[in-house]
């Protein structure tokens, strides 16, 4: 962060939403109306500055979140770009673990979408503040009203429109300045005029005005009673008011426009500046200090605490994205690793204009930077010192629900092929790599067929080996029918000398979350020194299940037991823990369990019966319909392992103008057998 930018005028926001909402168009219109660039590029010629990865121009989609730098009115923005599709959820994760605000972006015709709520929950879990801008609205079948009622109703979010459009489509005039009530238009140079409301737009500017006055007197009691008094607050208290309201995360500030015509690009940048809050405005993060909960200190003074939150590595090595939480860092420190246990020097400092990269000698708390040749550093570590060991909790991927088997072309680009991938897994923590101890195949696991195919594509394109892969597979799971049961587990073995003994009884039942253990005996029949290992015993039994996976929804409770005082040790509870632990597994109706996804297909209405039909074939379960204009959405639940070519298809069935996009929903009881799954 630069000397001449107090924190207070810092915004450090990220940019989230469905994929082709239009969020990197946005971020370059950003750019350009603040001077970081001269000339906007665009995503579909794959000259958005954002998009710097050969993958990203070709494809035309965001892969990675990308971080850039701006000023806006004596303030410094750090912008995240982040993307679009489920498969990369990390990137959003990650962003938003270490941002202030968010702007999420919806599209204008199709409203919230599926990964809309995906990303909005994820900003919630980090009491992220936000505001939205309705993008599109030049688009034929854009109904501003329509998207504002979909935030109240799915989002379960207050909407306050400070920007309301004029006419959408081919008639898209403008916006209403709600809190100014004045008309703003752009020229197609993009310029922006700003003249009095007309006549016919003052009664609806009126009404929103009054809209905001109302939620904003709920601030506090002084702006409350003022607005008893007059029924109405000054723009200067609805501005507070409102303020006060979006950090506390109980009003959602919602402008409006089209970035693709560089149309309300100034007022949401001066909403980021008015309605999210500084680096100070948010709650000081608690970290680990030995055995100790503590709240970091967050001033430049204090002790240094600093989250990892993205690594990548490029020609010139490692670069290792950092939030300053609190402390100053310097070219050169020596810092404490706290996740590792381990003295790292800090290397050069950047502050990161997406492909660029500006050295600086310093970073304070508040600040987003970039440090180069970080050693051993991975996503979620802690830089702390020695003297004040702070770990900051640490950033949590999703489990990988799709997976491939993986063969290099020639038996000698093995070791290269698995160098590569093991720089991606370091980058990517979303990414799994296995050896199959039966095939010794190596399998790839990840959360979805793009974000495979993109780590193969990069794999091929930087060390020049060719990945030959074998069929998809999914992350199945099993559970239990119920009801519950009681089981033994026991060891007893003497074969001269010291011997073996341990015995456990059990319950095993159904669990509305992932996993729980009980410890339940009464009277010490089993020493408290053994507990850790008969719950050690209980979760490798879980590992893998009596149908061959890793076991999720099921409690089990230690209810008896017995031990020896010479023959009982850790392994030979451990170990009855175990058989005792899958036995009842075998006797309470293992059941089976495979990823289901949340499809959204947005096609023409001539085509709704067949993509209805496709998913129908596919064991989909409609969830819902919506006719748009000339254009039907269809969101269905759908077995991952029966969404493989699926893309394939709709393409065919709608000569290319229909795509989808999926978001993991749940593990379900299989619909079919798995032979029969994979085979479809």
């Amino acid at each position: 962060m630069t000397a001449t930018v107090l924190r207070a005028n810092t915004r450090n926001f990220g940019i989230i939403a469905h994929i082709d909402a239009g969020k990197t168009t946005l971020s370059e219109r950003i750019l350009l109306k603040t001077g970081e660039i001269h000339r906007a590029g665009e995503v579909h010629e794959g000259t958005a500055t954002m998009d710097s990865m050969d993958l990203e121009k070709e494809r035309g989609i965001t892969i990675g979140a990308a971080a850039t730098r701006a000023f806006w009115n004596k303030h410094a923005f750090t912008l995240i770009d982040t993307p679009g599709h489920i498969d990369f959820a990390i990137e959003v994760e990650r962003s938003l673990r270490v941002l202030d605000g968010a702007v999420t972006v919806l599209c204008g015709v199709a409203g919230i979408q599926p990964q809309t709520e995906t990303v909005w929950r994820q900003a919630q879990k980090h009491g992220v503040p936000t505001i939205v801008f309705i993008n599109k609205m030049d688009r034929a079948g854009a109904d501003f009203g329509r998207v504002v009622a979909q935030i109240g109703a799915r989002l379960n979010a207050l909407a306050v429109p400070l920007t309301i459009p004029v006419g959408a489509g081919d008639a898209f005039e403008g916006v209403i300045d709600v809190l100014g009530q004045r008309f703003l238009a752009w020229d197609a140079a993009g310029l922006m005029s700003a003249t009095p409301l007309p006549v016919r737009l003052q009664a609806q500017a009126a009404a929103a005005y009054a809209h905001a006055a109302a939620v904003a007197a709920d601030a506090s009691d002084a702006l409350t009673l003022a607005f008893l008094a007059d029924d109405t607050l000054s723009p200067a208290d609805v501005r507070a008011g409102l303020r006060a309201m979006t950090l506390a995360r109980r009003a959602l500030p919602v402008l409006a426009g089209s970035a693709y015509r560089n149309a309300g690009i100034e007022p949401l940048l001066d909403a980021v500046v008015d309605w999210l809050p500084s680096p100070d405005e948010r709650a000081a993060p608690v970290a680990r200090l030995d055995d100790a909960k503590v709240t970091v200190g967050t001033g430049d003074a204090d002790p240094l605490a600093a989250l990892v939150f993205k690594v990548v590595h490029d020609e010139h090595g490692s670069l290792s994205y950092v939030r300053l939480y609190g402390g100053t860092l310097r070219e050169g420190d020596v810092v404490w690793n706290a996740s590792l246990g381990a003295s790292v020097r800090i290397g050069r400092l950047y502050v990161i204009h997406a492909d660029r990269r500006t050295a600086v000698a310093q970073a304070e708390a508040g600040s987003i930077i970039a440090i180069a040749g970080l050693k051993e550093a991975l996503t979620g570590h802690t830089l702390s010192t020695r003297a004040t060991p702070l770990v900051l909790e640490t950033i949590h991927a999703g489990e990988p629900v799709v997976a491939l088997a993986i063969e290099p072309g020639k038996g000698g680009d093995r070791g290269k092929m698995l160098a590569a991938l093991d720089r991606f897994r370091r980058e990517d923590p979303s990414l799994r790599l296995e050896s199959d101890p039966l095939s010794g195949e190596t399998v790839l696991w990840g959360m979805g067929e793009l974000h495979l195919d993109v780590v193969l594509e990069r794999v091929r394109r930087e060390t020049g080996v060719e990945v030959t892969v074998g069929a998809p597979q999914v992350a199945y799971r099993e559970t239990i029918a119920g009801p519950a049961v009681e089981l033994e587990g026991k060891v007893s073995k003497q074969n001269g000398g010291s011997g073996q003994y341990a015995r456990v009884v059990l319950r095993v039942e159904p669990f509305k979350g992932v996993f729980a253990f009980e410890n339940a005996i009464k009277g010490g029949v089993v020493p408290a020194n053994f507990i850790p290992a008969i719950e050690k015993g209980v979760r490798h039994a879980l590992a893998q299940g009596p149908l061959g996976y890793p076991v999720t929804g099921v409690k089990v409770t230690l209810l008896d037991g017995d031990y020896h005082t010479v023959d009982s040790n850790d392994m030979a509870f451990m170990v009855a823990a175990k058989e005792g632990t899958l036995a009842g597994l075998k006797r309470a109706h293992p059941l089976m369990l495979e990823p289901v996804m949340t499809v959204s297909v947005d096609a023409p209405a001539v085509n709704a019966g067949d993509v209805i039909g496709d998913l129908q074939r596919r064991g989909g379960k409609v969830l819902g319909i919506e006719e748009q204009t000339g254009r039907v959405e269809v969101v269905a639940d759908v077995p991952l392992a029966r969404l493989f070519g699926h893309t394939t298809s709709l393409r065919s069935l709608s000569q290319g103008r229909a795509f989808a996009s999926a978001v993991y929903a749940r593990h379900a009881p299989c619909m079919q057998p798995r032979t029969e799954a994979m085979a479809a």
